[in-house]
């Protein structure tokens, strides 16, 4: 596993966290009866950040679908927990990938899924 300083050299402690793949989608949540389109802004081996939509009504800690779509070929259904949230974005925690899209996610990350990053708490 190699680590990316990709954090300017600033006070304060960095923290490690899987490398982030900026990479655009659409992305459908769902979450009982509310659903949401979205945009995937970027996407770990652990998480992924989406836009926040308009109306969006959530908190931390709740457990959404997240259906990403990447081409016409790739499609990765999974489980997923609020872990931040923002004005403008909600990062979530993966909860449950299911086994026959565990490879198409990793093949996706390449080598993002083996890249820790350093990064400041906002």
């Amino acid at each position: 596993m190699t680590i990316e300083d990709n954090v300017a050299d600033e006070p304060g402690p960095k923290f490690l966290r899987p490398a982030r793949m900026r990479i655009e989608t659409t992305v459908l949540m769902s979450h009982g009866v509310q659903s949401h389109p979205t945009e995937l802004v970027d996407i770990s081996a652990t998480g992924a950040l989406l836009r926040r939509p308009l109306g969006w009504q959530g908190e931390l800690g709740q457990a959404w679908v997240l259906d990403m779509i990447f081409g016409r070929d790739l499609h990765i259904h999974l489980e997923a927990v609020v872990a931040r949230i923002s004005d403008r974005h909600i990062g979530f925690a993966y909860s449950r990938i299911p086994e026959d899209k565990q490879v198409p996610l990793w093949n996706l990350l390449g080598g993002y899924a083996d890249i820790l990053e350093h990064w400041r708490e906002q």
